[in-house]
């Protein structure tokens, strides 16, 4: 970590530059700490592309994080891309808050399956499990974002072509999760077509495969948008068809802000 740059952090610790773009970290007596903030301020947009990505190793041999947005410390909530390599293995874990799991390639793996690239993976809060691959996996994981009620285990298999379906734009879309609190699923949207989203409470994407417009921001492969309660989204496939993860109305009262 960089401990070069320092700021009034406001909770009565020492704010320092950490190497990811955009992160800080909060200490309380060096070298232990407390607090990580990475595109922390959920009322601004937040966008991360490939040509960004900052991988660091975790605690567990074999495996690497992009952090995406974060707030707290090694437990904490958290958006990440994960990286496991040929057989990595994480000790039993609980989620205190929830666990949410894209298989992006390779196969992920725990006590309940066997998952490959496309699969939907969802454990909620009080869960617990321990994940490892064989072969090597990239997943898009987000960590205690869930409203302590929710009690639902999810799997979809998003190859299966009875998982999608057609919504009123004639955008196709598999749904993944809906409750009161947010609204999960994978759009595909044709080439050279345009889908607008009003956005009232709040925007999440992963883009899967192609290149998507949205607004000012071009994401290829694996880019990683947030956008605020109020702003629009005007995606654009540009020159094929692209699919995407979209997450929304979960930004209006996020979960786990408080480290």
């Amino acid at each position: 970590m960089d401990s070069g740059v320092r700021q009034n952090d406001g909770v009565g610790g020492e704010s320092f530059a950490v190497n990811v773009p955009g992160a800080r970290a909060v200490f309380l007596g060096f070298p232990k700490v407390i607090a990580m903030f990475i595109n922390a301020d959920f009322s601004q947009a937040a966008c991360v592309v490939p040509d960004q990505h900052c991988w660091v190793a975790s605690p567990q041999s074999g495996v690497a994080r992009v952090m995406l947005d974060r707030v707290g410390d090694e437990v904490a909530r958290a958006t990440s891309l994960v990286r496991y390599a040929p057989a990595s293995v994480f000790p039993p874990h609980a989620h205190g808050a929830g666990e949410e799991i894209l298989v992006l390639s390779g196969t992920f793996s725990d006590e309940s399956g066997d998952f490959g690239a496309g699969w939907y993976v969802r454990n909620p809060p009080g869960s617990r499990h321990q994940p490892l691959s064989r072969e090597g996996a990239l997943i898009f994981v987000k960590l205690r974002q869930m409203p302590a009620d929710e009690a639902q285990t999810v799997r979809v298999d998003s190859n299966r072509a009875q998982a999608w379906q057609c919504d009123s734009d004639g955008v196709a879309v598999c749904p993944l999760f809906a409750s009161a609190y947010e609204q999960v699923c994978l759009r595909r949207l044709p080439r050279a077509q345009v889908w607008v989203d009003a956005n009232e409470s709040g925007l999440e994407l992963l883009v899967l495969s192609g290149t998507l417009q949205v607004n000012e921001h071009r994401l290829p492969q694996h880019s990683w948008l947030r956008l605020p309660a109020g702003v629009g989204a005007r995606c654009f496939a540009e020159q094929e068809d692209v699919v995407f993860y979209i997450k929304t109305n979960h930004l209006k009262d996020v979960i786990g802000v408080h480290p």
